[in-house]
């Protein structure tokens, strides 16, 4: 009874089949989905590796409990307690490795139209060979000669492509957000729940975005210091408010009448969350009263600076994979604008709205597509016909993430030495870059709701 199933996981794993998994009860799945969820497992192990390597919890953790430790060191050539394996300098090298492995995939798929070719057989299979390469690139890192230079030189082009894959983590944003708001409000008309589910969501949205600013404001600002704080904040709490006025506004409502607040909340939302990182990223400032020097403008708590950290690390954890699941879930191409929100080309007869954001096509558009399940998931041949994502993007997106993951694990530009706690302290480049992706999300989204006034004949006939 099993043999089929062990047949079928060995095609998985060295042959050009998509994976799916033995389990006849899981619902079935697009090739194309289920390839790119494979790629994204490779991502997460890899994220995972580098923030291990990052923790000083897990070091000391190693340091203690391998018996003959220093010994494995001094053998390994990594230096006095293995400090090329850990520490920064171990996380630029796993992902110089997995940059490299997503890099020479977009290369080697570029051109590629349809799922029958060579190439794309490679891309849709041969998993443990591509696990076996993306394990050897990573430990390629470690014997490249001239350490330090290489270091020096990664360092930047990991900060250029990091700041690239953060632009396109704003697009995804704005993206979603314009899907979310569209797919709820194409069922108000049938059924009254969604538009108090939508409400009630802004609502939340809402209170999130005014809540996060009115606590900055009491911790993050002082009556005698801190004057930066107060000025980025007053700054972002504005153009907050401001977009939400501009989305409710008739001249936008006339033109785009899905626009609404929903949008402009998780922007709002995700502004307030960059201007905390920005502001927690900075260096420690301090104010003299009477002999003492007092630390102002830190988290309330007694942590300090790691505590901010741990917080901002967390949620920008979650934020990136959420942008890489959504990245996953949904086409890298299509034929509509992504800068509209329009999931495809659907008349409203036939749209329906979904709790699932928009994540792909319906179930009922793949009825007629090949649909193959031979003791195990069943797998959807949705690219028959052709590829209905773009391969090589795909890989150079995950390429910069490897480069994004690398910078924010590090804490961007800010490393002295190997010893991981050097990095909790801030940084005014970090601080820069964060607060520069707050007007840059808020510009985008901007951009999507005033593009379409200024040139309404290019956008005649299609919806936001």
């Amino acid at each position: 009874m099993c043999t089929p199933c062990c047949v079928s996981q060995m095609a998985c794993c060295c042959g050009p089949a998509p994976c799916s998994l033995c389990c006849s009860f899981c619902p079935r799945i697009k090739q194309s989905t289920s390839t790119r969820f494979m790629y994204t497992l490779y991502f997460l192990l890899v994220t995972a590796i580098c923030v291990t390597m990052m923790s000083p919890t897990v070091e000391r953790a190693i340091r203690d409990h391998i018996p003959f430790y220093t010994e494995m060191c001094d053998q390994l050539n990594a230096g006095e307690n293995c400090e090329k394996l850990v520490g920064y300098s171990a996380v630029y090298k796993v992902c110089f490795g997995t940059a490299c492995f997503f890099f020479l995939f977009a290369v080697f798929t570029f051109g590629v139209r349809t799922s029958t070719g060579c190439r794309a057989a490679v891309h849709n299979g041969f998993w443990l060979f591509k696990f076996l390469a993306l394990i050897g690139c990573c430990a390629g890192g470690f014997f490249l000669p001239d350490q330090d230079t290489f270091l020096e030189v990664w360092r930047y082009v990991g900060a250029a492509g990091g700041f690239f894959f953060l632009l396109i983590q704003l697009m995804l944003l704005v993206d979603f957000a314009h899907r979310w708001n569209k797919n709820w409000t194409a069922g108000v008309e049938d059924n009254k729940l969604w538009n108090a589910a939508l409400a009630l969501v802004t609502l939340v949205l809402l209170t999130v975005a005014v809540g996060a600013l009115a606590f900055m404001a009491l911790f993050y600002t002082h009556p005698q210091a801190c004057y930066l704080n107060k000025i980025f904040l007053g700054i972002n709490g504005s153009l907050c408010l401001l977009i939400s006025l501009l989305a409710i506004s008739p001249c936008i409502q006339r033109l785009k009448p899905t626009t609404g607040l929903l949008q402009s909340g998780v922007i709002s939302v995700y502004v307030m969350y960059l201007t905390f990182s920005a502001l927690s990223s900075k260096p420690i400032e301090t104010l003299v009263e009477g002999s003492v020097n007092q630390t102002v403008c830190t988290f309330p708590f007694n942590s300090g600076a790691q505590s901010d950290n741990k917080i901002v690390t967390g949620v920008g954890t979650v934020i990136l994979l959420g942008c890489v699941l959504y990245s996953c879930l949904t086409s890298t191409t299509r034929t509509s604008s992504a800068a509209l929100g329009v999931c495809r080309s659907t008349s409203p007869e036939t749209e329906r709205a979904r709790c699932c954001f928009c994540f792909g096509q319906d179930d009922s558009d793949y009825e007629s597509q090949e649909e193959e399940k031979e003791g195990g998931q069943g797998v959807i041949y949705d690219e028959r016909e052709g590829t209905v994502y773009s391969y090589s993007y795909f890989h150079f997106v995950f390429f910069l993430g490897s480069l994004y993951v690398m910078m924010t694990v590090t804490n961007w530009f800010h490393y002295d030495s190997a010893k991981i706690e050097k990095l909790l302290d801030g940084s005014w480049s970090v601080f820069w870059i964060k607060m520069v992706s707050c007007w840059v999300c808020l510009l985008l989204y901007m951009g999507t709701l005033v593009v379409p006034i200024v040139f309404p004949k290019r956008f005649e006939g299609i919806e936001a």
